[in-house]
């Protein structure tokens, strides 16, 4: 028995080929798309900012200015595209991102405590270097 193509028609090699060839440029755009830094809004975020420091003024409010940078800062990590349920792994995520690794680490550890030690006492410098690191990250982000 002989078997004869139709003329104009694909044969079912190159249609395989061809399906596999698009699916790997389509995977391909979408990492690069997901990878690309998002341009972030940033007069919001440097009103925020403006807002936390007039917070500095008085060791009382100390503490909510450092959850408001971390808060901050969280957000525009999400809105960078960089994954993670925590902020910790979106930290992580991000740390190549990021010039002063140690000082957003700092930031954030000292936050921690805050939320989580009841008797938790700021000095002056710990809350300047941890709002150094924050700030440092927003900029390295675009945010600021």
């Amino acid at each position: 028995m002989n078997i004869t193509t139709v003329p104009g028609a694909i044969d079912i090699t190159n249609l395989i080929v061809i399906t596999a060839a698009l699916l790997v440029v389509v995977l391909g755009a979408g990492l690069v798309l997901r990878r690309r830094p998002r341009k972030l809004d940033t007069k919001r975020f440097q009103s925020r900012w403006l807002i936390l420091q007039r917070l500095c003024a008085n060791d009382e409010t100390w503490p909510l200015a450092i959850i408001d940078a971390d808060k901050l800062l969280d957000e525009a990590l999400k809105r960078s595209g960089f994954r993670g349920r925590t902020m910790g792994e979106r930290l992580v995520a991000a740390q190549r991102s990021l010039s002063d690794n140690d000082g957003v680490w700092f930031g954030h550890k000292l936050r921690n405590r805050i939320v989580h030690e009841e008797t938790m006492k700021l000095r002056k410098r710990d809350v300047q270097a941890a709002l150094r690191g924050f700030r440092n990250a927003l900029h390295d982000l675009g945010a600021l």
